[in-house]
Protein backbone atom coordinates (compact mmCIF):
# COMPACT_ATOMS: atom_id res chain seq x y z
CA UNK A 1 0.00 0.00 0.00
CA UNK A 2 3.04 2.30 0.57
CA UNK A 3 4.87 1.64 -2.44
CA UNK A 4 1.61 2.27 -4.39
CA UNK A 5 1.29 5.95 -2.58
CA UNK A 6 4.72 6.49 -3.12
CA UNK A 7 4.45 5.78 -6.97
CA UNK A 8 1.34 8.21 -7.07
CA UNK A 9 3.33 10.97 -5.19
CA UNK A 10 6.23 9.95 -7.63
CA UNK A 11 4.28 10.13 -10.69
CA UNK A 12 2.30 13.68 -9.77
CA UNK A 13 5.70 15.44 -8.87
CA UNK A 14 7.11 14.56 -12.38
CA UNK A 15 3.73 15.40 -14.14
CA UNK A 16 3.92 18.87 -12.24
CA UNK A 17 7.88 19.43 -13.49
CA UNK A 18 6.71 18.63 -17.00
CA UNK A 19 4.14 20.72 -17.08
CA UNK A 20 5.72 23.77 -15.12
CA UNK A 21 8.38 22.84 -17.90
CA UNK A 22 6.38 23.56 -20.33
CA UNK A 23 4.63 26.70 -18.90
CA UNK A 24 8.30 28.24 -18.61
CA UNK A 25 9.97 27.03 -21.53
CA UNK A 26 10.50 30.30 -24.14
CA UNK A 27 8.81 30.50 -27.44
CA UNK A 28 10.61 28.35 -30.15
CA UNK A 29 8.95 29.96 -33.79
CA UNK A 30 9.11 27.91 -37.02
CA UNK A 31 9.99 30.86 -38.95
CA UNK A 32 13.32 33.41 -38.10
CA UNK A 33 12.44 37.46 -39.54
CA UNK A 34 15.49 39.31 -39.90
CA UNK A 35 14.50 42.80 -39.81
CA UNK A 36 17.91 45.33 -41.29
CA UNK A 37 17.66 49.00 -40.68
CA UNK A 38 19.50 51.31 -42.61
CA UNK A 39 19.68 53.54 -39.63
CA UNK A 40 20.01 53.00 -35.41
CA UNK A 41 17.87 52.49 -32.55
CA UNK A 42 16.65 55.60 -31.42
CA UNK A 43 16.38 57.71 -34.65
CA UNK A 44 12.69 58.31 -35.14
CA UNK A 45 11.85 57.09 -38.34
CA UNK A 46 13.62 53.88 -37.77
CA UNK A 47 12.00 53.34 -34.82
CA UNK A 48 8.66 53.99 -35.91
CA UNK A 49 8.95 51.53 -38.85
CA UNK A 50 10.12 48.94 -36.35
CA UNK A 51 7.18 49.58 -33.76
CA UNK A 52 4.72 48.74 -36.75
CA UNK A 53 6.57 45.84 -37.79
CA UNK A 54 6.78 44.17 -34.73
CA UNK A 55 2.98 44.66 -34.03
CA UNK A 56 1.94 42.71 -36.81
CA UNK A 57 5.24 40.06 -36.55
CA UNK A 58 4.50 39.32 -32.92
CA UNK A 59 3.83 35.95 -32.06
CA UNK A 60 4.55 35.03 -35.28
CA UNK A 61 8.24 34.53 -35.93
CA UNK A 62 11.56 34.96 -34.02
CA UNK A 63 12.91 38.30 -34.74
CA UNK A 64 16.78 39.63 -35.32
CA UNK A 65 17.54 42.54 -35.74
CA UNK A 66 20.25 44.45 -37.26
CA UNK A 67 21.31 48.33 -37.64
CA UNK A 68 23.38 49.58 -40.86
CA UNK A 69 23.85 52.98 -38.59
CA UNK A 70 23.78 55.10 -41.64
CA UNK A 71 22.96 57.89 -40.36
CA UNK A 72 25.60 58.56 -38.24
CA UNK A 73 28.07 57.20 -40.32
CA UNK A 74 27.70 58.79 -43.61
CA UNK A 75 30.90 56.92 -45.78
CA UNK A 76 30.61 54.60 -48.53
CA UNK A 77 33.01 52.38 -46.96
CA UNK A 78 31.44 52.53 -43.53
CA UNK A 79 28.24 51.17 -45.16
CA UNK A 80 29.96 48.70 -47.66
CA UNK A 81 31.29 47.49 -44.06
CA UNK A 82 28.18 47.17 -42.60
CA UNK A 83 26.62 44.99 -45.57
CA UNK A 84 29.07 42.52 -45.21
CA UNK A 85 28.23 42.05 -41.75
CA UNK A 86 24.65 41.55 -42.36
CA UNK A 87 25.29 39.45 -45.25
CA UNK A 88 27.36 36.95 -42.40
CA UNK A 89 24.41 37.06 -39.83
CA UNK A 90 22.67 35.81 -42.50
CA UNK A 91 24.54 32.73 -43.73
CA UNK A 92 24.76 31.80 -40.53
CA UNK A 93 21.57 32.52 -38.82
CA UNK A 94 19.63 31.72 -42.19
CA UNK A 95 16.69 33.37 -41.55
CA UNK A 96 13.24 32.79 -43.55
CA UNK A 97 12.52 36.32 -44.61
CA UNK A 98 14.27 39.81 -44.28
CA UNK A 99 12.78 43.07 -43.74
CA UNK A 100 15.16 45.37 -45.22
CA UNK A 101 14.28 49.17 -44.12
CA UNK A 102 15.69 52.47 -46.30
CA UNK A 103 18.22 52.83 -49.17
CA UNK A 104 21.29 52.01 -47.51
CA UNK A 105 20.11 48.05 -47.02
CA UNK A 106 18.66 48.23 -50.49
CA UNK A 107 22.01 49.86 -51.83
CA UNK A 108 24.96 47.67 -49.83
CA UNK A 109 23.10 44.71 -48.79
CA UNK A 110 20.02 43.54 -51.28
CA UNK A 111 21.82 44.70 -54.52
CA UNK A 112 25.33 43.36 -54.00
CA UNK A 113 24.66 40.26 -51.67
CA UNK A 114 20.89 39.09 -52.33
CA UNK A 115 20.11 39.85 -55.32
CA UNK A 116 17.59 36.98 -56.87
CA UNK A 117 18.83 34.78 -53.70
CA UNK A 118 17.01 31.84 -51.70
CA UNK A 119 16.06 34.17 -48.75
CA UNK A 120 12.75 36.57 -49.67
CA UNK A 121 13.48 40.09 -48.87
CA UNK A 122 10.57 42.87 -48.17
CA UNK A 123 12.26 46.56 -48.70
CA UNK A 124 10.19 49.03 -47.32
CA UNK A 125 11.05 53.18 -46.95
CA UNK A 126 13.10 53.01 -50.59
CA UNK A 127 12.94 56.78 -51.07
CA UNK A 128 10.73 57.46 -54.25
CA UNK A 129 12.11 55.21 -57.22
CA UNK A 130 13.92 51.59 -57.54
CA UNK A 131 15.37 52.03 -60.16
CA UNK A 132 19.04 52.86 -58.88
CA UNK A 133 18.68 49.11 -57.41
CA UNK A 134 17.17 47.28 -59.96
CA UNK A 135 13.93 46.17 -58.48
CA UNK A 136 12.09 43.37 -58.64
CA UNK A 137 14.42 40.38 -58.46
CA UNK A 138 13.06 36.95 -58.43
CA UNK A 139 13.65 37.28 -54.42
CA UNK A 140 11.70 40.67 -53.80
CA UNK A 141 8.76 42.50 -53.08
CA UNK A 142 8.24 45.86 -51.44
CA UNK A 143 7.20 49.46 -50.18
CA UNK A 144 8.45 52.82 -51.97
CA UNK A 145 8.49 55.60 -50.25
CA UNK A 146 7.08 58.62 -51.33
CA UNK A 147 6.85 61.76 -49.99
CA UNK A 148 4.04 64.62 -50.64
CA UNK A 149 5.70 66.88 -52.67
CA UNK A 150 3.11 67.66 -55.29
CA UNK A 151 0.47 68.84 -52.31
CA UNK A 152 3.05 70.55 -50.59
CA UNK A 153 4.02 72.37 -54.09
CA UNK A 154 0.50 73.12 -54.52
CA UNK A 155 0.20 74.94 -50.93
CA UNK A 156 3.66 76.23 -51.37
CA UNK A 157 1.47 77.94 -54.59
CA UNK A 158 -1.21 79.35 -52.53
CA UNK A 159 0.77 80.75 -49.51
CA UNK A 160 3.28 82.45 -51.72
CA UNK A 161 1.91 82.58 -55.12
CA UNK A 162 4.27 85.01 -56.70
CA UNK A 163 7.27 82.17 -55.68
CA UNK A 164 10.19 81.23 -57.88
CA UNK A 165 13.01 80.81 -55.75
CA UNK A 166 13.30 78.11 -52.88
CA UNK A 167 15.83 76.27 -50.60
CA UNK A 168 15.91 72.73 -49.81
CA UNK A 169 17.78 72.22 -46.70
CA UNK A 170 18.89 69.63 -45.07
CA UNK A 171 21.73 67.19 -43.87
CA UNK A 172 24.64 66.55 -46.46
CA UNK A 173 24.13 62.51 -47.10
CA UNK A 174 22.44 60.06 -49.54
CA UNK A 175 18.70 59.90 -49.65
CA UNK A 176 18.56 63.73 -49.17
CA UNK A 177 20.01 64.04 -52.36
CA UNK A 178 17.80 61.50 -53.83
CA UNK A 179 14.71 63.69 -52.29
CA UNK A 180 15.80 66.79 -53.34
CA UNK A 181 16.49 65.08 -57.31
CA UNK A 182 12.86 64.63 -57.05
CA UNK A 183 11.85 67.47 -55.42
CA UNK A 184 13.66 69.26 -57.90
CA UNK A 185 11.75 67.88 -60.44
CA UNK A 186 8.12 68.44 -59.11
CA UNK A 187 8.77 71.87 -58.28
CA UNK A 188 9.49 72.78 -61.70
CA UNK A 189 6.43 72.02 -63.36
CA UNK A 190 4.84 74.83 -60.88
CA UNK A 191 7.58 77.38 -62.33
CA UNK A 192 9.95 76.96 -59.43
CA UNK A 193 13.30 76.56 -59.37
CA UNK A 194 14.88 74.82 -56.36
CA UNK A 195 18.69 74.92 -54.89
CA UNK A 196 20.03 72.25 -52.65
CA UNK A 197 21.94 73.46 -49.61
CA UNK A 198 23.53 70.20 -48.12
CA UNK A 199 24.91 71.06 -44.56
CA UNK A 200 27.52 68.97 -42.11
CA UNK A 201 27.06 70.71 -39.01
CA UNK A 202 24.88 72.55 -36.57
CA UNK A 203 26.63 75.58 -37.50
CA UNK A 204 26.36 75.56 -41.01
CA UNK A 205 22.48 74.59 -40.68
CA UNK A 206 21.61 78.10 -39.47
CA UNK A 207 24.30 79.76 -41.64
CA UNK A 208 21.99 78.39 -44.88
CA UNK A 209 19.03 79.18 -42.59
CA UNK A 210 19.66 82.60 -42.45
CA UNK A 211 20.98 82.95 -45.99
CA UNK A 212 17.72 80.48 -47.50
CA UNK A 213 15.60 83.91 -46.16
CA UNK A 214 16.68 85.67 -49.93
CA UNK A 215 14.40 82.65 -51.22
CA UNK A 216 10.71 82.83 -51.79
CA UNK A 217 10.28 79.85 -49.41
CA UNK A 218 12.62 77.03 -47.55
CA UNK A 219 11.85 73.08 -47.89
CA UNK A 220 13.17 71.90 -44.48
CA UNK A 221 14.35 68.45 -44.73
CA UNK A 222 15.99 65.82 -43.00
CA UNK A 223 18.56 66.64 -40.32
CA UNK A 224 19.69 63.30 -39.64
CA UNK A 225 23.44 63.28 -40.44
CA UNK A 226 24.27 66.57 -38.79
CA UNK A 227 25.83 64.82 -35.91
CA UNK A 228 25.86 67.63 -33.51
CA UNK A 229 22.50 68.77 -34.39
CA UNK A 230 20.88 70.97 -31.39
CA UNK A 231 17.17 71.58 -31.10
CA UNK A 232 17.49 74.65 -29.14
CA UNK A 233 19.37 76.14 -31.39
CA UNK A 234 17.14 74.94 -34.20
CA UNK A 235 14.45 76.76 -32.55
CA UNK A 236 16.20 80.01 -31.63
CA UNK A 237 16.91 80.30 -35.33
CA UNK A 238 13.42 79.92 -36.40
CA UNK A 239 11.45 81.66 -34.17
CA UNK A 240 14.06 84.66 -34.68
CA UNK A 241 15.42 84.71 -38.28
CA UNK A 242 12.47 83.31 -40.05
CA UNK A 243 10.97 85.28 -42.57
CA UNK A 244 10.05 82.94 -45.57
CA UNK A 245 7.69 80.02 -45.66
CA UNK A 246 8.48 76.97 -44.48
CA UNK A 247 7.43 73.51 -45.39
CA UNK A 248 8.82 69.78 -44.69
CA UNK A 249 7.30 66.19 -44.98
CA UNK A 250 8.76 65.19 -41.87
CA UNK A 251 6.88 65.05 -38.24
CA UNK A 252 9.81 65.63 -36.55
CA UNK A 253 10.78 68.41 -38.31
CA UNK A 254 7.50 70.04 -37.80
CA UNK A 255 8.63 72.10 -34.86
CA UNK A 256 10.64 74.27 -37.04
CA UNK A 257 8.81 75.04 -40.39
CA UNK A 258 5.33 76.51 -40.48
CA UNK A 259 3.23 73.99 -42.52
CA UNK A 260 4.41 69.50 -42.80
CA UNK A 261 2.97 66.68 -44.53
CA UNK A 262 4.61 63.80 -43.44
CA UNK A 263 4.91 60.45 -43.86
CA UNK A 264 4.21 57.84 -41.65
CA UNK A 265 6.46 56.10 -41.13
CA UNK A 266 4.59 53.16 -39.46
CA UNK A 267 2.54 52.33 -43.12
CA UNK A 268 6.23 50.94 -44.37
CA UNK A 269 6.78 48.84 -41.52
CA UNK A 270 3.02 47.48 -41.55
CA UNK A 271 3.14 47.06 -44.75
CA UNK A 272 6.47 44.58 -44.90
CA UNK A 273 5.54 42.85 -42.22
CA UNK A 274 2.29 41.47 -43.44
CA UNK A 275 3.80 40.89 -47.07
CA UNK A 276 6.59 38.92 -45.47
CA UNK A 277 4.08 37.07 -43.40
CA UNK A 278 2.51 35.92 -46.66
CA UNK A 279 5.52 34.88 -48.01
CA UNK A 280 5.92 32.74 -44.80
CA UNK A 281 2.71 31.57 -45.85
CA UNK A 282 4.26 30.28 -48.79
CA UNK A 283 3.72 33.35 -51.33
CA UNK A 284 6.53 34.05 -53.72
CA UNK A 285 8.21 37.60 -53.50
CA UNK A 286 7.67 38.53 -57.13
CA UNK A 287 3.82 37.45 -56.66
CA UNK A 288 3.37 40.43 -54.38
CA UNK A 289 3.06 43.88 -56.63
CA UNK A 290 5.71 46.79 -55.19
CA UNK A 291 3.62 49.37 -53.49
CA UNK A 292 3.76 53.06 -52.74
CA UNK A 293 2.62 54.68 -49.41
CA UNK A 294 -0.69 55.98 -49.53
CA UNK A 295 -1.14 58.39 -46.51
CA UNK A 296 0.13 61.39 -44.64
CA UNK A 297 0.04 63.63 -41.49
CA UNK A 298 -0.48 67.47 -41.35
CA UNK A 299 1.19 69.87 -38.94
CA UNK A 300 0.79 73.40 -38.38
CA UNK A 301 3.04 75.72 -36.57
CA UNK A 302 0.65 78.34 -35.79
CA UNK A 303 3.54 80.43 -33.31
CA UNK A 304 5.52 80.91 -36.61
CA UNK A 305 3.03 81.26 -38.70
CA UNK A 306 1.57 84.41 -36.55
CA UNK A 307 4.97 86.13 -36.21
CA UNK A 308 5.54 85.80 -40.12
CA UNK A 309 1.70 86.63 -41.14
CA UNK A 310 1.63 83.88 -43.26
CA UNK A 311 -2.30 82.07 -43.77
CA UNK A 312 -2.72 78.68 -45.01
CA UNK A 313 -6.27 77.61 -46.31
CA UNK A 314 -9.02 76.52 -44.68
CA UNK A 315 -8.87 73.05 -45.60
CA UNK A 316 -5.15 72.69 -44.39
CA UNK A 317 -5.92 74.13 -41.68
CA UNK A 318 -9.38 71.47 -40.98
CA UNK A 319 -6.86 68.89 -41.62
CA UNK A 320 -3.57 69.97 -39.23
CA UNK A 321 -2.74 68.98 -35.96
CA UNK A 322 -1.00 71.80 -33.93
CA UNK A 323 3.01 71.29 -33.67
CA UNK A 324 5.74 73.81 -32.55
CA UNK A 325 8.41 74.33 -29.93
Amino acid sequence: MHARRSSASLFKAALLILVLNLLLAPTVFAARCLYVSSYHAGYVWNDDIEEAMEKVLHGQCEIKKFYMDGKRNLSPEFARKRGVAAKKLIETWKPDVIIAADDNVSRYLVMPHLKNASVPVVFCGVNWTVEPYGYPYRNTTGMVEIGPVEPLAKEVRKVVPQARQGVFLSADEMTQNKEFALTKKVYAKHGITITHHPVKTMADWEDAFLEAQNADFIIIGNNAGINDWSNDRAHAQVRNKAQKFTVSYLDWMAPYTMLTMAKIAGEQGDWAARAALRILKGARPDSIPIAANQRWNVFINSPLLQATGFTLSPEIMDKGVQAGP
